[in-house]
């Protein structure tokens, strides 16, 4: 499997996921199946057949999350030279050259995005459009709603 890209603060969020997963979902999970044990024939035991599948899930969520981090290529932005190109993990500031609206995105990998956070990933049509190019520049890009054109305020690598 090939290295995928994820900032620090991406994988800085999983471990802590993980830690939380392991260190307090799990226990407390065989806790609730012990517990439920207890309460006898386990064929009509819905709390037991419930904590059992709350421990799958988080038994395939504590592999999912380790898969991640062994095939991640964590990029901290911080460390690079700051020379206005748009990169992965950079934050960019675009201009809407049709509604001279700004808005802020920062470039990450796939499972870090979210919108309502300013998060794209790097494989987003915006994304891909404006890695490379460098402060000042317009760039278009084919939105959904057709072409959109933005032009490159400000690059900033934190």
């Amino acid at each position: 499997m090939s290295k995928v890209p994820l900032t620090a603060e991406g994988a800085d969020t999983l471990r802590e996921e993980l830690q939380e997963l392991k260190s307090v979902r799990r226990p407390a999970v065989i806790q609730a199946i012990a517990e439920a044990r207890e309460h006898g024939d386990l064929k009509e035991n819905a709390e037991y057949h419930a904590a059992r599948e709350q421990q799958s899930f988080i038994e395939g969520r504590i592999k999912e999350i380790e898969s991640k981090l062994s095939h991640a290529q964590i990029i901290d932005i911080t460390q690079m030279n700051d020379d206005g190109k748009v990169i992965f993990g950079t934050t960019v500031q675009l201009l809407d050259l049709d509604t001279d609206k700004s808005v802020t995105y920062k470039i990450v990998g796939d499972d870090e995005a979210d919108i309502k956070k300013g998060l794209i990933s790097f494989s987003s049509p915006l994304a891909r459009a404006i890695i490379g190019k460098h402060e000042g520049d317009e760039v278009n890009f084919d939105a959904p709603s057709g072409v959109r054109e933005y032009e490159i305020e400000k690059v900033s690598y934190i």
